[in-house]
């Protein structure tokens, strides 16, 4: 059966069909990037209830393993599915995924279920950039491929919602396992479709790996994630966390010159001399960094002071993912119709703009407010993460598309982690500094006392044991405090995409080149190097 897909007209007559499947493999990680979340409160409890006895920092690292080994391993799998075979590595990739998945549901232990989770990030390393570089082969058309990206970044937005959803009524029927164990039967319907309905592709030259620049980039992206991860708890000035950003530094820098020097390189620096490449990655950073931060304030907000039950959060949350789900591929006409400049840079804008409505949330803000912002935001954020990706993969030959992928899937989980990070951090650092003034009046127990300033959650479970008066006291600074905290971290992400937002307007050209300006561009790169050609009046992304 296989054979059949050896035939260019076959591959081309089934290509919808490819790209649902692509889509399939691909809703398997953004699933997983947020359905796990909910369960951290029942991953907390002692086995006796249910839990295996999660300490805080062991539920940090239940995550963080994942995304450890999820960024740091993607360059390389981009660049191994370049060589091998893109089909050869999503098999792999869900192979292990679903692996991991059902490894992950059966531990006993915190120790066991970060293992198992961080042979999840391998998995999904390998997945990510498989699904965008298979899609660039087989859509070559540019107009459809924008419209297969914006189908493609649908997807990858609709985790937002239906992950907690989902994850919240796993939870209500089952136990704490079957969040992870509802990946293994969509890694089964991704392989055995893809087994008939996914070509596979690879760089024709065939180029000698590039094993140092592996093992740079691996090393130096996992020593930035690491940092940035335990920099809000072990604090941003601690030896352990400079020592980290030191040698993230040392590492990527050496990565950036073997790089340039490499007869073979694993990433060729110098496509970032061409401004849709670039330009596009830096868009993708900085608003992931907005975005995975907000949701991360939002999550608490809604659930902590507002009182939603998981299952009802992530309910409110749905309309933002349809918006995204629907309005990503219909991006690609408007890039027809406006260029690449002018919807990107309007959909960052739109970000921006919802993110300082944020500014006007307080704790009893109703329901149909929040939905309308945030919906707000997946209407901006549908109109970025198509265009600039499609821009990324446009400006690239198709054999480099694993590594193309994987840079776009790199700065978005990169741009992610650290966004979490660092808006996490000016929410604590708020809230500390609100709380310490304000409850001295309030009768509490030193342990009471310091839970309430270790985060909101915990001073909502210290109120409800309080007594009448000390409670509403306790929750209305808790609330204050968390809110102002909020404010300055939503103001500071609305900054960030700013600035995106100018620089698009500034360096991101508003259309694809002609054939002709493609090949003398890819010539004044590299000389090696050709992107394929772009028929003019064809490529506008």
């Amino acid at each position: 059966m296989r054979a059949r897909l050896k035939d260019p007209a076959y591959v081309q007559h089934r290509r919808w069909l490819t790209l649902v499947v692509l889509c399939v493999s691909l809703l398997v990680i953004v699933l997983d990037n947020s359905i796990l979340n909910v369960a951290l409160p029942t991953l907390a409890r002692p086995k006796a209830q249910g839990g295996i006895g999660a300490s805080e920092s062991n539920l940090q690292w239940i995550v963080d393993s994942y995304t450890l080994v999820f960024a740091g391993l993607l360059l390389t799998a981009g660049s191994l599915g370049d060589k091998f075979g893109r089909y050869r590595c999503l098999v792999i990739g869900l192979v292990t995924f679903g692996v991991g998945s059902a490894l992950s549901a059966s531990a006993t232990s915190s120790s066991q279920l970060i293992a198992f989770r961080a042979l999840m990030g391998v998995g999904g390393a390998f997945i990510m950039p498989a699904t965008l570089s298979i899609l660039t082969n087989v859509f070559t058309d540019p107009r459809e491929r924008g419209r297969a990206i914006g189908v493609w970044a649908g997807v990858a937005g609709i985790g937002v919602g239906i992950g907690p959803v989902t994850g919240g009524f796993l939870l209500h029927h089952f136990w704490w396992g079957s969040v992870l164990l509802v990946n293994v039967p969509i890694v089964i319907v991704g392989l055995v479709a893809g087994y008939f309905l996914i070509p596979s592709s690879r760089d024709p030259e065939s180029p000698p790996l590039d094993p140092l620049g592996a093992v740079l980039s691996i090393v130096g992206l996992g020593s930035l994630l690491w940092a940035v991860i335990e920099g809000p708890t072990a604090g941003w000035g601690s030896a352990s966390v400079l020592g980290g950003f030191a040698l993230a530094a040392v590492l990527l820098s050496s990565f950036l010159w073997w790089e340039t020097t490499c007869p073979y390189p694993m990433l060729n620096v110098r496509f970032f001399k061409n401004p849709r490449f670039s330009a596009a990655s830096g868009a993708i950073t900085l608003v992931f960094m907005a975005l995975f931060g907000t949701i991360f304030l939002l999550t608490q907000y809604l659930q902590s002071v507002q009182g939603f039950d998981p299952l009802e959060a992530g309910a409110i949350l749905i309309p933002q993912a349809a918006a995204m789900l629907i309005l990503a591929p219909i991006s690609a006409r408007l890039v027809e119709r406006a260029g690449t400049k002018l919807v990107v840079g309007t959909g960052l804008l739109i970000v921006s703009g919802s993110l300082l409505l944020l500014l006007g949330f307080t704790p009893d803000t109703g329901v149909l407010v929040i939905i309308a912002v945030t919906t707000l935001l997946g209407v901006g954020m549908a109109n970025v993460m198509a265009p600039a990706t499609e821009s990324i993969m446009g400006s690239l030959p198709r054999a480099k598309a694993g590594v193309g992928s994987a840079v776009n899937d790199t700065t978005r989980q990169v741009g992610g982690a650290v966004g979490v990070a660092v808006l996490g951090s000016l929410l604590t650092s708020r809230y500390l500094s609100y709380i310490g003034s304000r409850l001295d009046g309030v009768p509490l127990a030193p342990a009471a006392r310091k839970a309430v300033s270790a985060n909101i959650q915990a001073a909502v479970e210290v109120a409800r044991r309080a007594p009448g008066s000390a409670r509403t006291q306790i929750l209305t600074t808790a609330n204050d405090g968390f809110m102002s905290g909020m404010h300055l971290a939503a103001l500071a992400a609305a900054g960030i995409v700013l600035i995106a937002a100018i620089g698009v307007f500034l360096w991101l050209p508003s259309t694809a080149p002609t054939e002709q300006e493609a090949r003398e561009l890819a010539r004044s790169l590299d000389p090696v190097e050709e992107p394929e050609p772009v028929a003019a009046g064809q490529g506008t992304a």
